[in-house]
């Protein structure tokens, strides 16, 4: 049996860094409240508070936390790397991706097995194809993209953590600069495709950034707050770019899928920001009470954004099961019904983090040396397989609905079969030998 969340928080040393837990924490929690409020469903399918409200969009300079998240992945995966070279004697590839793995793909492979079923139950009774039925089930793995892109900064993070090493904030400058010259070569040069690099470029700069803050060398936050705020600002008043930093239907051009320069600086405004208000949270953090929440909070925190478009559905599927009419979106009668069904979302999110949370627990992952190409294979295809997922969706499978994914057709079988090939590569990595850990 685990530890409590009270053992942990009461075990924790001094010298850990509270507020890196807090941002993990407070970053998918505005992800979730906001995936809840953007969902606008009504009997005609689901549709984007922010394109039937536009001039909300100006809320996601705010609200489009996702850069913080990353941004505390690389701290964190810089100091978990570290740790476990200094400790051992031999090469730690593999062990590190098998690590943090377990904590990614056990819990998202779970939620993928369940929604298939239920997919698949679905249309076998011929109700998949409706409006809302069809959108839900299209819907609920969108956000899985971002599961696939954090594995990609888990296997690049040895290479780039020696980039980092070797050249600091030069090494950020590089990964920002190819991103620039992405957007030129895509709205200047029209090269097909070019777009798509900067899913690596734009969010491995962010977290190179982490790696930076576990090194201290982020000094002046209110002048990294500034310089991205200025360029976020000016490229979206004479560039090319949108005003909102998430994606609205039918656009011709968004800001995150793919990334772009623009999303960028919303990302470095955003680092500076919150590390402006570094030392008024550690006082908060001192308090007891308050760390055993983020603590708790912490340790359930993956599985809660999984099921938070699960749970938001089921609510408004209630509604229509109980003969409650859906109000137009954005009108009185819907932001007056916006409390009533962020309450029964939180609650049923809790009752599925309390199903489901046990695939969470990292487990023993060992400090077996194993074959690190195996692993970063692995690794390679559990991420196409998730980003697979979250562009085709789980409507069709009967019939083999595609998606592209960058220039490349996948289905969901296709794209769930990656997912769990790569996981199993991933776990066979290792071998039966340790590696000698020092002291």
């Amino acid at each position: 049996m685990g530890a409590s969340a009270s053992d942990i928080a009461n075990a924790t040393p001094a010298t850990r860094d509270r507020y890196v837990d807090l941002l993990r924490v407070a970053s998918l929690g505005t992800v979730i409240a906001g995936h809840w409020l953007m969902a606008a469903v009504s009997t005609d399918g689901i549709g984007n508070l922010l394109a039937v409200v536009p001039p909300l969009q100006v809320l996601t300079w705010a609200l489009q936390v996702m850069p913080v998240f990353f941004f505390v992945g690389g701290f964190s995966h810089a100091l978990s790397y570290r740790s476990l070279a200094r400790r051992a004697d031999g090469p730690v590839y593999a062990a590190f991706l098998r690590a943090r793995l377990r904590r990614l793909v056990r819990p998202t492979l779970v939620f993928v097995a369940v929604w298939t079923a239920v997919a698949l139950v679905a249309q076998l009774l011929g109700g998949g194809g409706g409006r809302l039925s069809g959108a839900a089930l299209r819907l609920v793995t969108q956000p899985l993209w971002f599961i696939g892109i954090y594995l990609a900064m888990v296997a690049l993070t040895p290479p780039l953590l020696k980039l980092h090493e070797r050249h600091g904030w030069a090494a950020f400058g590089a990964l920002a600069g190819a991103a620039a010259a992405v957007d030129l070569l895509r709205f200047a040069g029209g090269v097909p495709y070019a777009e798509f690099l900067n899913f690596a470029f734009v969010w491995l700069a962010v977290h190179q950034l982490g790696f930076l803050r576990a090194d201290g060398r982020i000094r002046r936050p209110g002048a990294l707050a500034a310089a991205g705020l200025a360029g976020a600002v000016a490229l979206v008043a004479y560039g090319p770019y949108p005003l909102s930093m998430v994606g609205m239907p039918g656009e011709k051009v968004s800001n995150m899928a793919p990334p772009t320069l623009a999303l960028l600086a919303h990302g470095i405004w955003l680092v500076g920001a919150v590390e402006l208000l570094r030392g008024p949270a550690a006082a908060w953090l001192a308090r007891p009470r308050v760390w055993r929440g983020v603590v708790a909070a912490n340790g359930v925190a993956m599985t809660a954004f999984l099921w938070h478009l699960t749970a938001m559905l089921a609510v408004y599927a209630a509604q229509l099961g109980l003969g409650i009419a859906l109000p137009e979106p954005a009108g009185p009668a819907w932001w007056a019904q916006v409390p009533v069904r962020f309450l029964a979302a939180a609650a049923l999110t809790c009752v599925l983090v309390a199903v489901f949370r046990r695939f969470e627990a990292p487990g023993a992952s060992g400090t077996h040396p194993g074959s690190g190409p195996r692993a970063a294979l692995g690794t390679a295809l559990c991420l196409l397989g998730v980003l697979g997922l979250s562009t085709t969706g789980l409507g069709g499978l009967l019939e083999g609905h595609s998606a592209t994914l960058i220039a490349l057709p996948v289905t969901a079988p296709a794209a769930i079969g990656m997912a769990l090939g790569g996981w199993l590569l991933v776990e066979r990595s290792g071998t039966s030998r340790r590696v000698r850990l020092r002291g």
